[in-house]
């Protein structure tokens, strides 16, 4: 009997042990953070995406900021004395400026023809919308992107036919041109009493 009592309390005994490590494991399981999936290596062509998408978001949010009435804004307008602003781009020229560039920078990556409306660097005079506009700034933008997504080690220092440049300078002059009429919208928002985006939240 005796006996008896004791092979009951070992059974219970090991019972209890062995559901207690299965409730830790289960514990530490749950409470354990999920794997975490591997990224992809950066290419190239994946660093110079991440460069155009990180001008197309800040002229993109510049470009929407400015009210449609103020489009054809340009500091002449201001005659602030001692300045000099006659016959500088308003507004609207500078976002049309930056897609006609745009086209005639990365078209040379893509191969395409940059489209017939685009005479110069002003852009299409037929654009005078701001949805037009937004528009035709975020279809240039989309030219850049499947530019970029051309390159590798390998063919980043040919110069593609029609061109003088490499298809490396051409992808990353198309982020540096751009980024200096962003400068020039901002001024343009700043002087209409508008904070640009990507500075709202932040000390001026």
């Amino acid at each position: 009997m005796k006996s008896m009592q004791i092979f009951t309390l070992s059974a219970v005994l090991m019972f209890a042990v062995t559901a207690f490590g299965q409730s830790a494991k289960s514990t530490t399981a749950a409470s354990a953070p999920p794997a975490q999936a591997s990224q992809p290596a950066p290419t190239l062509a994946s660093a110079l995406d991440r460069e155009i998408s990180a001008i197309e978001k800040q002229v993109l949010e510049a470009a929407e900021a400015m009210p449609e009435d103020k489009f054809n804004f340009s500091p002449e307008s201001l005659n602030i004395p001692g300045s000099n602003y006659k016959g500088v781009r308003t507004f609207a020229v500078q976002v049309k400026h930056i897609a006609s560039s745009n086209y005639f920078i990365w078209s040379g990556l893509t191969g395409d023809k940059v489209p017939e409306n685009i005479k110069d660097g002003n852009g299409p005079a037929d654009l005078k919308t701001k949805a037009e506009i937004l528009k035709f700034l975020q279809d240039s933008f989309a030219l850049g992107h499947k530019g970029v997504a051309t390159l590798t080690p390998e063919n980043m220092l040919q110069t593609p036919e029609h061109s003088k440049s490499t298809r490396l300078r051409l992808a990353t002059f198309g982020v540096a041109h751009a980024f200096n009429h962003y400068g020039q919208m901002v001024e343009y928002l700043r002087m209409n009493g508008i904070v640009p985006p990507a500075s709202r939240g932040k000390s001026d």
